[in-house]
């Protein structure tokens, strides 16, 4: 059994944030004698998956479905794992496709309203991405 120190140093996330994962049911720890919290190992690819699944864009919401989908009655193998994650590739994909997006419209006209590049007078003439409603619309789509 780890103190919440231990896993916390081991997983390198704060001690705060495993309170909060408990109290959100994404973790799960005993109560010592003394009434401080004791992990079992396993809870530190439990939260491996929390820290990789928030990396690609899974809510706390998503993330606790996900962890739901792994079996309670043993601790889980990599099979199990892999499973759960292998059905990422579409998000990341998706993500990886929005990012070299952004990219690539950094230096271009975003649909702002500044009208300031000489670009934009080409990409959105008399401002027409501003009927469609507020901020950079070519980046939001």
């Amino acid at each position: 059994m780890l103190t919440i120190t231990d896993v916390s140093r081991r997983s390198g996330i704060a001690s705060s944030a495993l309170r909060f994962y408990e109290e959100r049911g994404l973790i799960a720890s005993e109560r010592a004698g003394s009434g401080h919290r004791r992990y079992h190992r396993s809870v530190l690819r439990r939260i491996a998956f929390i820290a990789f699944a928030q990396r690609i864009g899974l809510t706390l919401e998503e993330i606790s479905a996900e962890l739901t989908k792994l079996p309670a009655d043993r601790v889980p193998s990599r099979r199990d794992w892999s499973k759960l994650s292998g059905e990422w590739a579409k998000r990341i994909d998706e993500r990886i496709s929005e990012l070299q997006r952004l990219r690539s419209g950094l230096t271009e006209c975003i649909g702002c309203g500044c009208l300031s590049i000489d670009r934009c007078s080409l990409a959105n003439p008399a401002d027409v991405a501003g009927r469609k409603g507020p901020g950079p619309r070519y980046w939001l789509g």
